[in-house]
């Protein structure tokens, strides 16, 4: 469908359509964006700037804000590592066990949180199939930082890694000769140089919020 066309069928569609989508749109992002970070900050500043940074600086509270920069200080270059990699080779290669990497991607997508908790606790708590191991050799990993680490890589990391495999896909397309359908992106005039620095600047971007949610 070409650009023409598709500006056609949007000035065909009835303008009380349009106003209802954007208006439900609108509604959402309020409803279940705005209003929790509002709330957040009235609840934050209740009592007073005063309170809110003793609260702040208060020993536990700076002990949990270095451990979240430290989390994601070591998981967002971990995802960066793992998505170049897996969507480098996803998006430039066929090879046995392509779908089965892109699968595998897309769990922690479907895999609920506490489902992957229980996970690591079955296998590296102190009754889990290398606990025993784990305390021979002094070593903890659930209710520590490396526990918190592999947690918080296992739900952020498929953000990068799709990110980037979906522009790569639509640079493919360039590559061997397919503008138009470059085009129906609005990537048909970017470089591909200019088109990776913003990809991965963006997914970084992401990256880095998912990781300092998750931590």
């Amino acid at each position: 469908m070409s650009e023409v066309s598709r500006r056609r069928l949007l000035r065909n569609e009835p303008p009380w359509l349009r106003l209802s989508l954007i208006g439900v749109a609108v509604a959402l992002t309020f409803v279940f964006i705005f209003l929790p970070l509002a709330a957040v900050f009235i609840q934050a500043f209740d009592k007073g700037w005063a309170v809110w940074r003793a609260a702040v600086t208060e020993e536990n509270a700076r002990k949990a804000i270095l451990l979240s920069l430290l989390v994601t200080g070591i998981a967002v270059p971990l995802n960066l590592i793992f998505g170049l990699a897996a969507a480098w080779s996803i998006a430039r290669f066929r090879f046995r066990g392509r779908n089965v990497l892109v699968t595998l991607i897309d769990i922690p997508f479907g895999v609920s949180p506490v489902v992957a908790g229980l996970i690591f606790v079955l296998v590296f708590g102190a009754q889990g199939w290398l606990g025993p191991w784990l305390s021979d050799h002094d070593i903890q990993i659930i209710f520590a930082v490396p526990g918190i680490v592999l947690a918080t890589v296992f739900v952020t990391f498929p953000f990068v890694a799709r990110e980037l495999m979906s522009f790569d896909a639509v640079a493919g397309f360039r590559r061997r000769g397919g503008r138009d359908r470059a085009g129906r992106y609005g990537l048909a005039d970017v470089s591909p140089r200019d088109a990776t620095q913003y990809q991965v600047g963006l997914a970084l971007r992401r990256g880095a919020l998912h990781g300092a949610r998750a931590g």
